[in-house]
C-alpha cells in the first residue's frame, strides 16, 4: 500500500508568520491536529501540533493579571517559535507498512508527505493509516475472526483458504502470526459472516486446533515477558 493511496492530499497548511492563536481556531475549524509549516513556495519547514499550542497555552495556576499578561504575549506569538522543525517527511515512494514501522519507532502520529524538492503534497497521520488497514483487511464489515493454530510448513494457509471456500464462506482479510511453540504459527481469517460453527467444527475435524484471538493476545504477551 503506497503512501498516495491513503494520505490527505488536500492539506491545510499554514506559514511561520502566522499567530499561534490563529492556527488553533484552524484546528478546530477543519477537526485536526497537525499543521505543516511552509514557506512561499510550499516547501516545508515544521509542524505544528495540538500538543505544542497547548504548551504555549498560560498555565491555569495563573493568577488574573499575570493570565492576561500571558494571554497578550501569546496573541502575539508566531507558530515559528513552537513548531518543530527538521521535521521527518516521508514521499510518495514510501509505504504504509514504512510509515507505521517508523511511526513506532520514532513516535509521533503524523508525517508530511513532500516532493524530492520538499514541496508539501499530503499528510499522513495515524487516522489515515489505520483507515488504509480498515479498508485492506476488510474489517469494516460485519464478521468474525477466528485463530487456528497449524504447523509451520508450506501450503497450511492454502488449506485454511480452501476450507472457508469450500463452505462458501466469504472472508475479509487472512494474517499469520509467529506463535511461541517452535514449529507453530497462528492463523486468523476474519470470515464475513457471524454463522461460524461449521466452520469450526470442520478445522477441528481436520486436526487444528482452535485459538481464542483475545486468549491468544494475553497468552503471547505473557510468553514474551516470561510469565
Amino acid at each position: 500500500m503506497f503512501i498516495d493511496k491513503s494520505m490527505t492530499g488536500d492539506v491545510v497548511s499554514i506559514g511561520p508568520e502566522t499567530r499561534v492563536l490563529e492556527a488553533f481556531d484552524l484546528m478546530k475549524k477543519y477537526r485536526i491536529r497537525h499543521l505543516p509549516v511552509v514557506d512561499k513556495d510550499n516547501c516545508i519547514l515544521g509542524i505544528v501540533s495540538d500538543r505544542d499550542i497547548r504548551s504555549a497555552m498560560p498555565p491555569p495556576f495563573l493568577g488574573k493579571e499575570e493570565c492576561e499578561k500571558a494571554q497578550e504575549r501569546l496573541s502575539k506569538l508566531n507558530v515559528e517559535y513552537i513548531m518543530t522543525k527538521n521535521v521527518m517527511s516521508i514521499s510518495t515512494a514510501d509505504t504504509i507498512q514504512d510509515a507505521l514501522l517508523l511511526m513506532y519507532k520514532v513516535k509521533v502520529s503524523a508525517f508530511p508527505v513532500v516532493e524530492p524538492d520538499g514541496r508539501l503534497i499530503g499528510i499522513l497521520t495515524i487516522h489515515d493509516i489505520i483507515r488504509a488497514f480498515i479498508k485492506v483487511l476488510g474489517i469494516e464489515e460485519p464478521g468474525t475472526l477466528l485463530g487456528i493454530l497449524v504447523e509451520d510448513k508450506q501450503g497450511q494457509t492454502k488449506v485454511i483458504v480452501d476450507a472457508i471456500t469450500e463452505e462458501g464462506i466469504p472472508f475479509g482479510s487472512i494474517l499469520v502470526a509467529r506463535h511461541w511453540e517452535d514449529g507453530k504459527r497462528a492463523v486468523f481469517p476474519y470470515l464475513l459472516s457471524t454463522n461460524v460453527a461449521r466452520i469450526k467444527k470442520k478445522f477441528q475435524k481436520m486436526g487444528f486446533t482452535l485459538l481464542n484471538p483475545l486468549d491468544w493476545s494475553i497468552d503471547r504477551h505473557q510468553k514474551g515477558s516470561g510469565k
